[in-house]
């Protein structure tokens, strides 16, 4: 392993690695200009402005005309960390105090309850305003809206919420229909979640391929449950609501009197169904606010789409357009590296940040010869910083494409005992489902009588776990055997030419013992494993996440190359999960937690955090190899209509390395392994154009 310091200059680099007397642009310094200085005594809301001074918050030129433009629409366009939250905030005391607009008529749409809960409270604490108007306004999150609406007029549905009532459901149908080895319930309910946001009914899906016609009959299945249950889904709630509105005139005209003023947070984040109902409750009065940032639009996989942003006076005419162009997060560096990499987006509103911050420390590179040695310098680098600089766990943060990328950094923060927060699923690469098997293959190598490994593999055998483990466990106790999967070749529902493939089998298996635990997992792919992926998890719908499962059986090949034995490979992930239990349980209490921030870059959006790590800066891994093949890849569609599937795809992959850059406050690390999985990968070209 690698025991670089921070001071080591060839480790940390002043520019990216092939980059030669090249630089990007600082940020230019924002005007000091507040309006203390902009709103003379004489305008008659002067009060307002130095009664917001009073309790330490001064706005800009542009902050202050989006917080005076009241009515017609307008579209304020929010760069990274420009205040954005303070304007809406500032706009709605500005209505209350200045315009005498009763609160009742205020609606403020968010994301998050959290997200919605901090407006109503920040409000409150304006000068004039207090805990009775805010209570009046109208802050809530889509959902909670339509839901709201739903209830009023009789809806008495049930909330399916849990995400994981649904994945048992999803579960025990699959095995009904002995689907279990071909979808994966998470995918199916993101897929119909993709469907529903872009008004596309569960009767009305295509029936072209068998494979659209199993999905088809899996859906129709899950509304029917929910019906027979009396159930409704996050996305009914939003569904339910629009159809509402366009069928009951009453309704809709009351909602559009009641709620003269609309303002949408995140508006970058808004899909098709939820522009349709803005749309409608606007219609009259057009008095809208949408606050929103099209450099951040990186949820298309929820139907967040782009244009909505970039075509906004095509459906308002005449909307007004600001850009809040400070930024008051990041050094000058930090936001100047953001400038230089979004600029080469096509498909954007064009704005130069600026900085409010003048000074602070530019960004730092690093080429690491592997995943593994990029973890290690991360990790070395954060314990010198904590212990150099005096820093919590909590001021920083590691951020990362993928969760298959993240490997060995996990494994790095798990051995080293580094308290962290996992924003993702909590799992380790070694637990996740398509790794099992393949582990279970290594142990039964070296435990041929290893019961629970056993029972780990047989869906690869495509017989039922349960069912033929219990076989097994029955035929051992009248007849023990050296290899007790033998006993399998005389399960009643195996066919003859079955027989021999089990024999096959347990062949293969023997033969890894004397393997390297590299080789042994390569083998496992090239005799069956890959082809056992490809045949159940094929078709369209679910090429991406055939090969994001491809990914994590490579990364799997990338951890084991490190050990000579598979003894001593199982050890290592046996220690892993080990710690990572207890890891777990020091961290329940997430909120209070002096713990590092561990996340994919999409569970970054709208955090900041004093020093940020990005790792795996390379291409195939930032940008994604899915959207580097993205024209190949038939799964893959435009964010915007008429674009090109490649290039949208290589624009949002730009608009994650943005986010991920202007998350940092104060410190931001950026490493591009040179070898990814065993294979040459060059610099992110995304960091490389920022300083073309």
């Amino acid at each position: 392993m690698n025991n670089a310091t921070n001071s080591n200059n060839k480790i940390y680099y002043k520019r990216p690695y092939g980059v030669v007397n090249k630089n990007y642009t600082p940020a230019a310094p924002a005007s000091a200009d507040t309006s203390e200085q902009l709103v003379p005594p004489s305008d008659k809301d002067a009060f307002y402005f130095r009664a917001l001074e009073s309790q330490g918050i001064r706005l800009n030129q542009r902050q202050i005309s989006a917080v005076r433009h009241i009515d017609g629409p307008i579209l304020t366009l929010a760069g990274a960390g420009s205040g954005k939250t303070s304007v809406l905030v500032c706009r709605t005391g500005y209505m209350l105090s200045v315009r005498g607009i009763p609160p009742q008529q205020l609606l403020l749409m968010t994301f998050s309850k959290k997200a919605a809960d901090e407006m109503k409270q920040r409000i409150s604490q304006l000068p004039n305003i207090g805990q009775g108007a805010a209570a009046k306004i109208e802050a809530r999150t889509f959902h909670s809206f339509c839901l709201l609406m739903l209830r009023r007029r009789g809806y008495k549905q049930n909330i399916l919420g849990e995400a994981g009532r649904k994945q048992i459901y999803f579960k025990r149908l699959l095995r009904e229909r002995n689907l279990h080895e071909t979808y994966q319930p998470e995918t199916l309910i993101t897929l119909l979640s993709s469907y529903k946001m872009q008004m596309i009914a569960v009767p009305d899906l295509p029936e072209k391929t068998e494979e659209d016609r199993q999905l088809k009959l899996i859906f129709t299945s899950y509304e029917e449950w929910k019906r027979q249950l009396d159930l409704i889904d996050y996305d009914d709630m939003l569904l339910e609501a629009y159809q509402l509105l366009k069928q009951d005139e009453n309704l809709l005209a009351m909602l559009q009197n009641r709620f003269r003023y609309v303002m949408i947070d995140e508006f970058q984040d808004t899909n098709t169904i939820q522009y349709e109902i803005i749309k409608l409750l606007v219609q009259p009065h057009r008095n809208l606010m949408v606050v929103g940032d099209d450099d951040q639009t990186i949820y298309s996989f929820n139907g967040a789409r782009n244009d909505y942003i970039l075509n906004f006076e095509k459906q308002f005419p005449g909307a007004k357009n600001i850009i809040l162009d400070v930024n008051y997060r990041s050094g000058s560096g930090i936001v100047g590296l953001g400038n230089a990499v979004i600029r080469h987006n096509k498909q954007r509103r064009s704005k130069t940040l600026l900085t409010a911050k003048p000074h602070g420390l530019p960004p730092v590179y690093a080429r690491p010869g592997n995943s593994d040695d990029e973890a290690d310098l991360i990790v070395n680098t954060l314990l010198q910083q904590k212990e150099k600089k005096g820093r919590s766990f909590r001021d920083f943060a590691i951020l990362f494409r993928t969760a298959s990328s993240s490997r060995a950094i996990f494994d790095q923060l798990v051995i080293r005992q580094v308290p962290f927060i996992d924003y993702g699923s909590g799992e380790s690469l070694y637990e996740q489902w398509v790794i099992k098997p393949v582990i279970a293959h290594l142990r039964l190598s070296v435990d041929r009588r290893n019961f629970d490994a056993m029972e780990a593999m047989l869906a690869t055998m495509y017989v039922r776990p349960d069912q033929a483990m219990a076989f097994i466990w029955n035929e051992d106790k009248k007849q023990a055997k050296k290899w007790p999967l033998i006993h399998l070749t005389r399960y009643p529902e195996i066919k003859s030419f079955h027989q021999d493939k089990i024999k096959e089998r347990i062949k293969l298996i023997r033969s890894l013992e004397k393997l390297k635990p590299e080789a042994a997992i390569r083998r496992l792919r090239m005799e069956f494993y890959d082809q056992f992926i490809e045949a159940n998890k094929n078709g369209p719908a679910l090429t991406e996440h055939k090969d994001s499962l491809k990914e994590m059986l490579d990364e799997l090949e990338a951890s084991a190359k490190r050990f000579d034995g598979i003894t001593a490979f199982l050890a290592f992930i046996d220690e892993i999960a080990s710690k990572h239990e207890e890891m777990k349980r020091m961290k329940l209490d997430s909120s209070n937690a002096d713990a590092v921030n561990f996340m994919t870059i999409h569970k970054s959006k709208g955090l900041e955090f004093p020093v940020v790590f990005v790792c795996g800066v390379s291409e195939g891994i930032l940008p994604h190899s899915s959207a580097i093949t993205a024209e190949k890849n038939s799964d893959r569609s435009a964010i915007q209509a008429g674009d090109n599937v490649g290039e949208a795809a290589m624009e949002e992959e730009r608009r994650l390395a943005y986010v991920a850059v202007t998350r940092a406050e104060e410190e931001l690390y950026i490493s591009s392994p040179a070898y990814y999985r065993g294979k040459p990968a060059a610099v992110s070209s995304f960091i490389i154009h920022a300083y073309s």
